[in-house]
């Protein structure tokens, strides 16, 4: 009898273990893969050509730069106002907001981009007003029938207005305003059309200063004082009350030559609440690292901040930003125990399902070999009753067979040591089976001597 061959189960075993390998080690580097790809950020800022564009793409060219964990993408839109609707509608995953703006729902706090001020100021009078002994503006109250310019076509700077105006009882429903762009307020001036101007932006802001610097070619503009600023902080959570430092506009004399006390409220760096608490935290810090590195070329960026972490905040934080703020940003193991854990006990099932298959693999091996055994038992029998050298050399070919593929079954596991102590006893009574019949064969046949008759003599 031919025995079984094994190679073949051999083979496939090793395939599929070797499978089995590759197949963890590439969901080992796939889930690397993942974990520290980079995270690709939408973030709405406007309007186009704004400060806060450019420093939003500095921002972006810098986490490219240094292949950081999050990457920028702009998506410019018309405005604050268009930054937070396209965070709101799920076109951005973050944006840049006034604080003074109605803030989407989804929206939580990951920096103070920059803070802004709101500067009143008159412009020097006519000399035809001045003959004529007109009053000269040195309080907001003194504005209600007056022609007030907003620089800046957005509404939320008309509103600033009504709400510093509201504080000191003026009707705000008969202000006659006007909004223009820096590059309009030339013609103001010339046309006399403007009694009080109101800008909106950083203290150091360009705009503010260029249409002061504009508007007082006559003489020095006179700055009103917004008093009430802390009444209308505490009615306006999005507002703060703020001073205007001496000379913060530059010129000759200083503009404005003391302080001036006026409200305060932020552009915030907002995020969606749904964001990863991981991802808002990298964020943040790549945020505060990139910082120092444009301030040269953007000095806006000296202005960020983080943001208010306390729970009655206007915008509450973002938790990834919290935990980077106060200390408490996960570690790797903190983010991915869990994922950890699950991996280690799937890959304790696997093996539990690799050695039950391997088990079963080696199943028909055991099978096989349990045949061969009794295979060499019958073997013995025939070794016995063989009557030519020919059938035990066949016999002792077909043994070795046996021995062969008893051994790689062993090897393989697929019996124990006791299995293989047996088939020894056995083999050792076959061989020893073959030995006496081959001696058997080569005794010369036994030839009895006939007894001889005495001679007669």
């Amino acid at each position: 009898m031919t025995p079984t061959p094994v190679r073949s189960r051999r083979r496939k075993a090793v395939f599929i273990v070797l499978a089995g390998v590759l197949a963890g080690i590439g969901a080992l580097l796939s889930g690397y893969y993942f974990t520290m790809r980079p995270v690709p950020l939408r973030i709405a800022v406007g309007p186009p050509n704004s400060d806060d564009v450019r420093v939003v793409q500095a921002l972006a060219q810098a986490f490219s730069r240094e292949h950081s964990g999050v990457r920028l993408r702009p998506v410019i839109a018309d405005g604050a106002l268009g930054s937070a609707n396209a965070l709101a509608t799920g076109k951005a995953d973050l944006a840049v907001i006034r604080g003074d703006l109605e803030v989407p729902k989804d929206a939580q706090a990951v920096a103070v981009l920059r803070k802004n001020v709101a500067v009143l100021w008159v412009p020097p009078r006519p000399k035809a007003d001045r003959k004529k002994g007109a009053a000269k503006i040195t309080k907001i109250a003194q504005i209600a029938d007056k022609r007030i310019g907003v620089i800046g076509r957005t509404q939320a700077n008309v509103n600033l207005l009504k709400v510093v105006l509201q504080q000191y009882g003026v009707d705000t429903s008969k202000l006659d305003i006007v909004q223009f762009s820096t590059s309009e307020l030339a013609d103001a001036i010339k046309d006399h059309k403007v009694d009080v101007f109101l800008a909106a932006g950083p203290i150091n802001s360009k705009i503010t200063a260029d249409a002061i610097a504009e508007s007082s070619r006559g003489g020095a503009p006179t700055f009103l004082a917004i008093d009430a600023a802390e009444a209308i902080a505490q009615n306006h959570p999005m507002y703060d009350a703020a001073d205007i430092p001496a000379g913060a506009f530059g010129g000759s004399p200083p503009r404005p030559d003391e302080e001036v006390k006026t409200i305060s409220f932020a552009h915030h760096i907002v995020a969606r609440k749904s964001l990863p608490e991981s991802t808002v935290a990298v964020f943040t810090k790549q945020l505060f690292a990139v910082r120092q590195s444009l301030m040269n070329d953007f000095p806006l960026a000296a202005k960020i901040e983080t943001p208010d972490t306390d729970k009655d905040a206007a915008i509450p934080a973002h938790p990834g930003a919290a935990a980077f703020v106060d200390g408490e940003e996960k570690t790797f193991l903190d983010r991915y125990s869990d994922y950890i854990w699950w991996s280690l006990m799937a890959f304790s099932a696997l093996g539990s399902i690799g050695a039950w298959l391997a088990s079963y693999l080696r199943k028909d091996e055991r099978n096989t070999n349990s045949t061969l055994r009794e295979r060499l038992l019958d073997m013995i029998a025939a070794a016995r009753k063989s009557d030519t050298m020919d059938e035990l050399d066949a016999l002792q070919a077909e043994a070795d067979d046996i021995l062969r593929d008893t051994l790689t079954c062993f090897e393989n596991g697929a019996i124990e040591e006791g299995t293989l102590t047996a088939f020894n006893i056995a083999l050792e009574q076959f061989h020893n089976a073959v030995a006496d019949r081959r001696a058997l064969l080569l005794t010369p046949p036994f030839t009895p001597v006939r007894p001889q008759r005495p001679q007669v003599v």
